[in-house]
């Protein structure tokens, strides 16, 4: 009875585990061992793909396919200098072998030599019969270079030699992107679908270029084709739901959103827009039921702790908002955005001290919005914090030199611990950069507002009344 290949390829893969286990000693032809170390190296299992190419070099010596599976693992671990000779002798012996240049160019690619990456590939080109993985590769290496142009040209000459490589189209659309030639992309994937009417991925891209350009009327066509040519895509569903979002569909967008929950494990993300829509419907409910299923899917989704606080703010329900923001900060307490809610529902409870811990977080996470500055400071100022808040103040105006808002309360908080000559200079840099702005200084220092001198001084730029 003669085996199929596969059942040959298993036949092979169990007497090499087997006679690891029992330490015996079995002869395999080349081929066999080739294709031992390719399942090995396909599976992630280097160290077994290790065992089988020492041993196949011990059995098969003068093989050049096993010492570049040797090579390819000597790369793998960064032993870039042992690979390399292997290559320059193998060149000698095998130079139409297109695998040595790939090899090369791999080590030149790890060394970040991608420009003698690329001239190592394109020789490979010349002697290879199969283009399309090399156009592959040199599109990646243009990639790493930054050079968009010429990594597109190089994923489409790769889709041209393989229609079917959507990893190859993916790329092209990153291109297009990046460069921001959307119209040139749908150009390009409408000559494309001439070819291949039924591509999935290739309408499923059309639609998201034409989402882009807020031509949502297209893209819904687009997305309903991606459906069509394939009933289970995921991805067509989710944007599809999206566009309907965008035309104010809501209870369609639903339905779309809830097909992706019965085709595939649910998505933290389904049940987010889910709860979006009943929210838009009115559905205060079922929007709150889909928030919480989206946090129990993915506690470490911000825009799902995001959505119930924010929920419960519009509500003016602060408490509860207060709840689940502390439950978000539980989690992840570097995130910046909690830390910016987390103050801003304390200060609406008159929690002010809490507050000021949230906004001091927020700029220390990197949030150096000029309004989380002021908010700090004016919680300062009521608590009577001057000095922190002058510390404050004078940080916030590294950031922001020609503020008003910071000039002025920077003057009130100068009078205010009795360092005029400060204050006067504040004063003036404000009124010069925005006089009208002076009702800063009658809002949080009136007992300074009222001071004569204070009053002379504005009264230089604009008349008090």
């Amino acid at each position: 009875m003669q085996l199929s290949h596969n059942e040959e390829d298993n036949f092979s893969l169990d007497r090499f585990e087997s006679m690891l286990k029992t330490n015996d000693i079995l002869f395999f032809d080349s081929n066999e061992f080739e294709n031992i170390i390719h399942h090995y190296l396909e599976n992630g299992k280097i160290s077994l793909a290790k065992k089988a190419v020492k041993m196949s070099l011990a059995q098969h010596p003068t093989s050049v396919n096993l010492k570049l599976f040797k090579v390819e693992i000597l790369v793998f671990e960064d032993k870039l200098d042992l690979a390399d000779g292997i290559l320059n002798e193998l060149k000698e012996l095998e130079s139409s072998n297109e695998e040595i240049y790939i090899q090369k160019a791999q080590i030149y690619s790890k060394r970040d030599m991608h420009s003698d990456a690329i001239k190592m590939l394109q020789a490979a080109l010349e002697i290879t019969l199969e283009d399309a993985e090399i156009f592959s590769l040199i599109g990646m290496e243009y990639l790493f270079l930054e050079d968009f142009e010429n990594a597109k040209y190089s994923f489409m000459k790769c889709l041209e030699a393989d229609e079917e490589d959507y990893s190859a189209l993916y790329n092209v659309m990153y291109c297009f992107d990046f460069l921001d030639q959307k119209t040139e992309a749908i150009e390009y994937l409408n000559l494309y679908l001439n070819k291949h009417p039924y591509c999935e991925v290739a309408w499923h891209q059309v639609g998201k270029q034409y989402f882009d350009l807020k031509e949502y009327n297209k893209a819904l066509a687009a997305f309903d084709f991606a459906i069509i040519s394939d009933d289970r895509f995921i991805g067509a569903y989710l944007e599809k739901g999206k566009v309907l979002e965008k035309l104010k569909r809501f209870n369609e967008a639903i339905e779309n959103y809830n097909i992706t929950l019965e085709l595939e494990d649910p998505t933290s993300f389904a049940y987010l827009r889910i709860g979006k829509c009943f929210e838009k419907l009115g559905c205060d409910d079922f929007a709150l039921k889909n928030y919480k299923q989206t946090v129990h899917e993915d506690p470490l989704l911000d825009k799902g702790w995001i959505a119930i606080t924010d929920f419960y703010i519009k509500k003016r329900n602060y408490q509860k908002a207060l709840y689940y923001i502390n439950k978000a900060i539980n989690i992840d307490e570097e995130n910046v955005l909690y830390w910016k809610r987390y103050a801003k529902i304390n200060s609406r409870l008159n929690f002010y001290e809490e507050a000021e811990q949230g906004y001091k977080k927020s700029l220390e996470l990197g949030n150096y919005e000029l309004e989380t500055w002021i908010r700090r400071s004016d919680i300062l100022i009521g608590l009577g914090e001057y000095e922190t808040a002058i510390t404050c103040m004078l940080q916030a105006l590294e950031f922001y030199p020609g503020s008003a808002e910071i000039e002025y309360r920077l003057s009130g908080l100068f009078f205010c611990t009795n360092r005029g000559e400060k204050g006067y200079f504040h004063l003036n840099n404000a009124l010069k950069i925005d006089s009208e702005y002076y009702i800063i200084i009658e809002e949080l220092f009136p007992n300074i507002f009222d001071r004569k001198s204070v009053k002379q001084i504005i009264n230089s730029y604009v008349k008090l009344s």
